[in-house]
């Protein structure tokens, strides 16, 4: 029987090539997932262990100076330091930067750093810059610059008497430090790259900046280096007893817990990708099982004509089986050397790019890499030719020696799977709808929430997938007569589709996985992209903002900065604040602000923010929201936002109105009128940008800061984290999107499979039809319209179930951030349709050529 299983591969090579071409793509995209696993693991890794440098043990904990000292008097060690980055002030000139700094190492396996230009800081009031900092302070090695610190400084305190037990009066003095810069610092394995890189400066000048007497005050981690000959376990296991309360791992110990806490126990990213991979092999499953059908039911006289000659059901069922494992051994062979290939590439490519993140050179190919798609294809394939090879065997030699009956819907395996499907659909889609009405009621735990509706959706999905012999066809077939009024080919096609609604249901079936998944993550982003953006506006309603408040006594921001952000590209609007903090009835203090000259509506991204503002009334954020139920808020007036301590003369209380909102997370507007009866002398400390809607914001972010170097304010944008939210959703968007365009892709070869398979069977069909008048042409075309056929229907049906599903998930995911807008996104559903269209277009030119090449009379004088 293997001899004739290989031969019959042999005759069959061409019908076996599209379902190896589809079970290589999902064993290739298997094979790369785990790689890319490998990779982020990896990647990881580096990266935790980076800031630990080459040191052989952590220790981890509050380790204090004496339990230090004891660690470095240990045989076995040869250096020990603490790890402790700080944030410390530098200025140059009117330009400032928040600057994370290490201290030095006597050993330098215990620094992650290097210094490339010049030399490392060795005295006091030196000081080693990173590139970028040295590049925005504009300095170099030689130059000086200052760090500002403050310190405790006693005071004398006249009340204090003679009174000797009276503990001392201090007060806080701001101290610039002229430190020398004596080289650029380099981080060779991108160990603070999320910091921007970090700077080097001695011990001493650490301690005296942050005021503290022991490294061990601001760092949780000692780095230990162990003495040559002495492992790494070893070392470990001195260090324990020195340190009882610390947590001692080794590095590679320490970088793995610090990788699992940061993906909860697992790789999630990895996880999802997976996900996505087993799409593509269920999709592959699917093709491969409609290919072997059509591969039996064309076998079915060969298969009798065996039974007759001794053949057994076993033999027979075997024969499936082993064409099977070898088919999908092989492909998954040829997807595997793909996969990897694939890896390789992306690997050289991404390395090529300024990514910030330290990536391995080559692909890690572990046993799990191979082994495991190697044994999904084959699995999966030989599972997907169960059913034909059972089919192979179910019929007598007599019965099976005349032409197959059509399968018929009212048997009872057909009733079963009908009540299954329908109970499933219901059902699931019942939980579906419960669960997004509890989710945007806010009436049930989200996660809990998110579960049950993945789980209902996914049992409705079955559903839909196992009555798909049922309705699949009758959709076809409603399509196919709107389509047969257009000419005989139209008609022809209309009627071949349907002909077989088990191979045109699974065909289908196959595409319309995919397509849902697409139009059902294209959905839910776009309906998450404006909810999010909506949600953003009520928050941070202002695109951009100036606060002077941060300056001190005296917020009051000078008459220039105005002129230079409005001389900023990008910048639409800009508008005056005055604002004071103000004292509710509890004592609870508040930033209250209005306009100086104008309307807040000016700037405002949502105008309607401000559309219960009126004298009298106070929009408090929603922080404050438990007040706005109060019918009236007293306010205590006072003269000037300077000085809040005495009310004015006659002031006494404002009552106002109060009004939930959400002006910048703290801020509470007023109108004009209001302010003045608040604060009369309410300085302008504030400036409300609105930017040209095509600007970029966090580019004119930067350019408003450079624009006030001088100027200590701080300068926010609401849109810079808008612009930054949409385009993590957009590239999360596009990695989904093109992972499930791989299951769209094997759906599509299976459509292209079905065709080339239907061809071969109505061979002699074709024949007639050409000797009876028609032409290439049109047969040609009639395999196009059936191609096209299939595939709209099952991209249609695809994009309506992806829209539910997609709007269900937003409202599951969003419904508690706020109120979930669902948006249809026309230009990619519509794409979706035109790729499908194509595709199958695209699948029916080698079938048709087969059909138009082959003569009428030879095609008849087929047996």
């Amino acid at each position: 029987m293997l001899r004739l299983t290989l031969a019959q591969m042999r005759r069959s090579l061409g019908r076996l090539t599209a379902a190896a071409v589809a079970i290589a793509i999902g064993t290739a995209f298997l094979a790369t997932t785990l790689l890319a696993g490998n990779v982020m693991t990896r990647t990881g890794y580096d990266a935790v262990t980076a800031t630990y440098a080459d040191a052989d043990i952590v220790v981890s904990g509050e380790v204090t100076q004496a339990e230090l000292e004891d660690v470095r008097a240990l045989p076995d060690v040869q250096a020990a330091d603490v790890l402790a980055p700080t944030g410390i002030e530098i200025r140059k000139g009117g330009t400032s930067r928040w600057e994370l700094v290490l201290a030095t190492t006597d050993d330098p396996r215990l620094s992650s750093l290097a210094v490339d230009d010049g030399t490392v800081p060795s005295g006091t009031g030196e000081i080693a810059l990173p590139a970028a900092t040295a590049k925005a302070l504009g300095v170099d090695v030689g130059d000086t610059v200052q760090v500002r610190w403050t310190t405790a400084v006693p005071v004398d305190d006249p009340t204090a008497g003679t009174d000797e037990s009276a503990a001392p009066q201090e007060a806080w003095e701001t101290v610039d430090d002229d430190v020398l810069v004596t080289g650029i610092a380099a981080d060779p394995s991108s160990a603070w790259s999320q910091a921007g890189g970090a700077g080097l400066v001695t011990t001493d000048d650490l301690l005296r900046w942050t005021g503290v007497e022991s490294l061990t005050e601001l760092g949780s981690d000692v780095l230990v280096v162990a003495r040559p000959g002495v492992g790494a376990d070893a070392l470990r296991d001195a260090v324990a007893p020195v340190v009882p309360g610390s947590e001692v791992l080794t590095k590679d110990q320490a970088a793995a817990e610090a990788v699992s806490e940061f993906s909860n126990g697992g790789n999630v990213l990895v996880t999802i990708v997976l996900g996505f991979a087993s799409v593509a092999l269920l999709v592959a499953a699917l093709v491969i099982a409609n290919t072997f059908q059509v591969l039996v039911a064309q076998r079915t006289r060969t298969l009798a004509l065996l039974r007759c000659v001794g053949a057994g059901k076993g033999q027979l069922r075997r024969s499936v089986l082993t064409e099977a494992a070898i088919l999908g051994s092989a492909a998954s062979v040829v997807g595997l050397v793909f996969g990897l290939v694939l890896g390789q590439t992306a690997l050289i490519v991404l390395g090529r790019l300024d990514l910030g993140v330290p990536l391995p050179s080559t692909i890690q190919v572990t046993l799990p890499v191979v082994l495991v798609p190697l044994l999904v294809g084959t699995v999966v394939t030989v599972l997907a030719s169960l059913v034909p090879a059972r089919e192979a065997t179910r019929v007598s030699p007599i019965a099976a020696l005349r032409p197959a009956d059509a399968p018929a819907v009212g048997a009872r395996g057909g009733r079963v799977r009908l009540v299954a499907s329908i109970l499933l659909m219901l059902g699931g889609v019942g939980v579906l709808l419960l669960s997004t009405a509890l989710a945007s009621a806010g009436g049930a735990d989200p996660t809990l929430m998110l579960g049950v509706a993945v789980l209902a959706g996914a049992l409705s999905f079955v559903g839909l997938l196992l009555g798909a012999v049922f309705w699949v066809p009758k959709v076809v077939a409603f399509a196919g007569r709107l389509l047969a009024r257009t000419g005989t080919s139209a008609r022809l096609a209309a009627a071949n589709t349907v002909r077989n609604p088990r191979r045109t249901a699974a065909t289908s079936a196959a595409l319309l996985i995919g397509v849902t998944l697409v139009a059902m993550m294209s959905t839910g982003a776009a309906s998450a992209r404006v909810s999010l953006a909506q949600e953003l506006d009520e928050h941070f309603p202002v695109d951009l903002m100036v606060d002077g408040s941060v300056q001190g006594d005296d917020p009051t921001l000078p008459s220039d900065v105005t002129d230079a952000v409005v001389g900023v590209a990008g910048v639409d609007t800009v508008l005056e604040m005055r604002t004071a903090w103000v004292p509710l009835k509890d004592d609870t203090w508040v930033m209250v602000a209005a306009p100086a000259d104008g309307a807040a509506t000016d700037v405002l991204r949502d105008p309607r923010t401000a559309d219960d503002l009126a004298d009298g009334t106070l929009l408090l954020p929603k922080v404050y929201a438990d007040r706005a139920s109060d019918e009236s808020l007293p306010v205590a007036a006072y003269t000037t936002a300077l000085d809040t301590s005495e009310p004015a003369p006659g002031g006494g209380e404002v009552p106002l109105q109060p009004v939930a909102s959400d002006l910048g997370g703290i801020y509470a507007l007023v109108t004009p009128a209001t302010l003045d009866a608040l604060a009369p002398s309410a300085p302008v400390s504030m400036l409300w940008v609105a930017l040209d809607p095509d600007a970029d914001a966090a580019l004119v972010l930067q350019e408003v800061r450079s624009a006030l170097p001088d100027t200590p304010a701080e300068v926010s944008s609401a849109g810079a984290q808008r612009a930054s939210d949409e385009a993590v959703i957009d590239s999360l968007l596009a990695v989904v999107v093109g992972l499930l365009g791989v299951a769209v892709v094997i759906a599509l070869i299976g459509v292209a499979n079905t065709l080339s398979l239907s061809v071969l069977e109505r061979r002699r069909e074709s024949a007639t039809l050409r000797a009876i008048g028609l032409s290439r042409r049109q047969l040609r075309w009639m395999l196009a319209v059936e191609g096209m056929l299939i595939a709209g229907v099952g991209a249609v049906l695809g994009a309506g179930l992806g829209l539910l599903y997609g709007w269900a998930g937003a409202v599951v995911v969003f419904g508690e951030v706020g109120d979930v807008v669902l948006v249809v996104p026309w230009s990619h559903l519509a794409l979706l349709l035109v790729v499908a269209l194509g595709a199958g277009l695209l699948a029916s030119v080698l079938p048709g050529r087969a059909a138009a090449r082959t003569s009428p009379v030879a095609a008849l004088a087929v047996d």
